[in-house]
């Protein structure tokens, strides 16, 4: 049985990747900390490898106790694509990723064939992605950035500047389409901490709910990114112990209105949820 978690919330999220052939680092990553585990059939596997990975996941019996796990399939157009789709369609995993989102008609398609209850992410990676996300943000449950690939798709740097339109259009389509933040995409560097946690404030800035990952040593600091400060998490507890009846504030002699407020009460939040729990596990390769 797997950990009580509502992917469909609004919660922060940090899932892991986890590669499909190996389902002995599925069941580590399920009790490391991660919000859920995402095992990857697509660039985590070789070609050759494909349809040996998809009968690993067919066949594997999840342990009593851990994080949903959910299947990255292979994207739309290649020759994995529909024995991957049919294969999460009759499974139990909570959910299916869909790299390279780009067509609304094709992810109505893949909502259908899936079970009412299992979730349905997908992950702009493409120029032709992020022009169509708007479309995209109401047939899925959640939004995905895949910065790597969609730097690679533009030719241009994958750095906060050079991503930072994108982004801000990922995070307006989900608004939009009053969905979940969406997750930010992956830090590729696993080893430089203060990078991770750098980018993971970055996104929390600008209004995702989570950060993708590729390493356990990873959750610790993206989950740092997305805590408030400690000057943000005091002017907040000020703010909510000051609301009066009426639902006025008056801090540090200024009146505090509604959406300030509303402020302080996401901050208070944000920090529970950022909070480390069960993060320790992060010295697995």
């Amino acid at each position: 049985m797997s950990v009580t978690v509502d992917l469909k919330s609004d919660r922060l999220m940090f899932p892991l990747f986890v590669p499909a052939t190996r389902p002995d680092r599925i069941e580590k990553a399920r009790v490391c900390g991660a919000s859920f585990v995402i095992a990857d059939l697509e660039d985590a596997v070789a070609p050759g490898d494909k349809e040996t990975a998809r009968n690993t996941l067919a066949e594997l019996q999840l342990g009593e106790s851990g994080a949903p796990v959910c299947v990255r399939i292979n994207g739309v157009g290649t020759p994995w694509f529909e024995e991957d789709l049919a294969m999460v369609a009759k499974s139990s995993f909570a959910g299916l990723v869909l790299p390279k989102a780009e067509d609304s008609k094709q992810l109505n398609v893949i909502h259908h064939a899936l079970p009412p209850e299992m979730v349905f992410f997908g992950i702009v990676e493409t120029a032709l992605g992020l022009g169509c996300v708007r479309d995209l943000a109401p047939q899925l449950d959640r939004l995905f950035f895949g910065s790597l690939d969609y730097a690679a798709d533009l030719d241009c740097a994958h750095t906060i500047p050079a991503l930072a339109h994108a982004r801000a259009e990922i995070v307006l389509a989900a608004r939009m389409a009053q969905k979940p933040g969406p997750l930010d995409g992956v830090t590729a560097d696993t080893k430089n901490l203060d990078l991770i946690e750098k980018e993971a404030a970055y996104g929390s800035e600008l209004g995702f709910k989570g950060k993708l990952l590729i390493h356990p040593a990873q959750l610790s600091p993206a989950m740092a990114g997305f805590r408030p400060s400690d000057d943000e998490l005091a002017w907040a507890m000020k703010v909510q112990g000051t609301i009066d009846d009426a639902g006025v504030a008056k801090v540090d002699g200024e009146m505090v209105d509604a959406p300030v407020i509303a402020r302080a009460k996401l901050l208070l939040a944000r920090a529970a949820e950022a909070s480390p729990k069960n993060t320790d596990k992060t010295s697995e390769e």
